[in-house]
């Protein structure tokens, strides 16, 4: 299937449609890779009627030529490493190690910054969906499941509204259910599939968790 978003928040609500059987699951926990993966999670978790928290993952760029990833770590001290990359540019595992420590602070402060002083949610036992606007490798959210899957949760889903096909096929490997909406043979980039692909700031990622957080507030 293949398939254009007007937004975010469109592709959000058909994510939703294709997630709408976990309505019914009462310990499911909806969780998002910000920055752009939190209006497409409100949107899920709103349709739902379930939490909404994040998952934060950063990439480990290759020293000098920094948006080369040769890996990544996320919330709770998860690393991935790209081996191949690694390997092939004989990078050392002490520049590794202090790259991912820098990494791994910007990691806890993101979730700071964002959680405000509401509390991170419970993962354990519970049943996650873990939501980005797309991918394009894995690599990131790849990370994160990583990351949840230390916290032990009972069922841990992946979805996404747009990715290639393979990426989604390998995604298997660390989650218990993937789900893609969109698989486009000539995918290029994640932003090729929306009409409107603006960057989210921090202050639109606090905004929306707040509302999220207020919205549960005011059913409970």
């Amino acid at each position: 299937m293949t398939l254009r978003f007007r937004d975010r928040r469109h592709a959000g609500r058909v994510l939703a449609d294709r997630l709408a059987h976990y309505a019914q699951r009462p310990d499911v926990l909806v969780l998002a890779l910000p920055r752009g993966g939190v209006p497409v999670a409100f949107e899920v978790a709103r349709a739902l009627q379930k939490p909404l928290d994040v998952v934060v993952v950063r990439k480990l760029g290759v020293p000098g030529e920094e948006e080369l990833a040769m890996g990544a770590v996320g919330s709770g001290g998860a690393r991935v490493l790209n081996e191949p990359v690694v390997s092939t540019l004989n990078i050392p595992p002490a520049v590794i190690d202090a790259i991912s420590q820098r990494e791994q602070a910007e990691v806890q402060r993101q979730e700071r910054l964002y959680r405000a002083d509401r509390p991170a949610v419970e993962i354990g036992g519970r049943t996650v969906i873990l939501v980005d606007d797309g991918l394009a490798t894995g690599t990131t959210i790849g990370t994160a499941a990583l990351a949840l899957r230390r916290q032990q949760p009972a069922w841990l889903v992946i979805a996404v509204p747009v990715a290639p096909r393979e990426a989604c096929y390998e995604l298997k490997a660390v989650a218990d259910d993937v789900i893609c909406v969109s698989m486009p043979e000539d995918f290029v980039a994640v932003g090729d599939w929306y009409d409107d692909f603006p960057q989210i700031t921090d202050d639109e990622v606090r905004e929306l968790l707040r509302r999220a957080a207020a919205d549960r507030s005011h059913a409970a």
